[in-house]
């Protein structure tokens, strides 16, 4: 088929309880016929029918609704990473795996939430950074003034009490901030500049290095592009007069990997391995990025529950990735050499199901740069389901957990959707309030993503 059947303008808006819901269209192939996307019919192993017969993408839906949606941001060490935690282990509980939480230390984040009395547009995320050198634990409300770029002659006359918004300069920052409280200012409102297209700048919490003793007496937030610019069309509109501007320290926090296992014999053979992070950053409700990886771990663990195989089988949902690898570097620490030589392949899937059109390359990422049993199990894989010219070479990048195992000599790699030109030609919604089910999710990508590393898992499972 064309990459046009990826196409976002396939997706039906429909009016769901006065709210916009979305509709996404299902895949309908059936096993043998060809898939978006690749170039010929598939040859099919019968184990590789075993798993493309029952993957569901409309399943990793209702998954992936509850992690985007009903959680959204999931920053890592928050309640809200912990909700999404206890969801996924209670998933892998009802499906018989042997489900363990791995906690561990991680630092201290400042978070921001934006609202009007009318409420602000729900089509997109309104979680925003806050500075740790600023107030926090407070909520303010405001009149709403944009002070360009902030220099004195750019503020109205009367600030008093008025939530100020400012164009972001990382050499001004603290001359602004310091103009705003001297003036009266509610609250200053960051606004980033904006990246090269595609890319978009995403939320953040300013850092004020000058008031590390002294907090500043209002709260200072940062809000992503595409924030910035709906407030300044609203403001400009005469759609938004007050906000209100609520901020939260999260201190003293402990994140978790969500560990799920289908132990054979003695627990002493090889280990084949599922994995993907489950965090996102801040402001963005995180649905391809990873929850499309998360749910694809749920909906296969589902699958390959009760298949014959030779191998224990081991799913992994990493902890506060966004943060540096953390969650997977320190479960990687934690395993004796004994353990670690157990593993035959770790198959990573980070952004698996993006609608962006131009994402049309299935990448396979090492940190080496060099193949392994991971990569040569998923190109395998994807020559039987006819996707062979679809995917890239064997690709030198880290960046996802992945690195934690390859770093110690673990066969690993990452799997996703990218642009043709490079693995760095990333989707627009790409650590954005905009990383929603409706904007950024395709669910024939995701179906074909799982059918991809499923089969490939199953046939390392089935000849370790």
């Amino acid at each position: 088929m064309e990459q046009s059947s990826f196409s976002r303008r396939r997706m039906l808006v429909i009016a769901a309880g006065g709210a916009a819901g979305v509709a996404l269209p299902a895949p309908a192939w059936a096993v043998d016929e060809q898939r978006p996307g690749s170039v010929r019919p598939p040859a099919l192993t019968p184990a590789d029918r075993q798993v493309a017969g029952e993957v569901s993408a409309r399943r990793a839906l209702e998954h992936l609704r509850v992690l985007a949606e009903r959680i959204g941001p999931r920053i890592g060490g928050t309640r809200s990473e912990r909700r999404a935690a206890d969801y996924c282990a209670g998933v892998f509980d009802r499906l018989g795996y042997d489900t363990t939480l791995q906690p561990f230390p991680v630092a201290d984040k400042f978070l921001a939430d934006l609202d009007t009395p009318g409420g602000l547009p729900r089509d997109l995320c309104w979680q925003a950074g806050a500075s740790g050198q600023a107030r926090l634990d407070v909520t303010v409300r405001g009149e709403v003034l944009d002070a360009g770029a902030g220099a004195a002659a750019d503020y109205p006359e009367d600030v008093r009490r008025k939530i100020l918004l400012v164009d972001y300069v990382a050499a001004d920052r603290e001359t602004v901030v310091a103009t705003a409280v001297a003036r009266g200012a509610a609250a200053v409102v960051f606004l980033p500049a904006d990246l090269v297209d595609p890319r978009r700048a995403p939320a953040f919490s300013p850092s004020l290095p000058g008031s590390a003793t002294t907090p500043v007496p209002i709260p200072v937030v940062g809000v992503a592009q595409a924030q910035k610019h709906r407030l300044r069309a609203l403001l400009a509109a005469g759609r938004l007069r007050k906000l209100t501007v609520t901020t939260t320290a999260h201190r003293g926090l402990t994140s978790h990997n969500v560990l799920a296992e289908r132990t054979r014999g003695d627990g002493t053979g090889p280990v084949v391995m599922v994995s993907a992070h489950y965090d996102s950053v801040i402001g963005a409700p995180g649905a391809n990025d990873d929850g499309s990886g998360t749910v694809l771990n749920l909906e296969l663990a589902r699958v390959l529950r009760r298949l014959p195989v030779n191998a224990t089988l081991r799913f992994g949902l990493w902890g506060s990735e966004e943060q540096g690898l953390v969650g997977s570097r320190y479960h990687v620490a934690q395993l004796p050499q004994a353990e670690r030589d157990r593993i035959v392949a770790v198959f990573q899937n980070d952004m698996v199901a993006t609608s962006w059109d131009p994402a049309t390359r299935y990448w396979l990422l090492s940190f080496t740069g060099l193949a392994n049993r991971a990569t040569d199990e998923v190109a395998a894989a994807a020559g039987r389901l006819g996707y062979t010219p679809r995917i890239s070479p064997v690709t030198l990048r880290g960046s996802s957990d992945h690195q934690s195992f390859q770093e110690v000599g673990i066969a690993a790699a990452n799997f996703s959707w990218r642009g043709e030109e490079s693995p760095a030609t990333l989707e627009p919604p790409y650590h954005s309030p905009e990383d929603t089910i409706a904007k950024n999710i395709s669910l024939e990508r995701l179906k074909v993503s799982m059918e991809l590393i499923g089969a490939a898992a199953y046939a390392t499972a089935r000849n370790p």
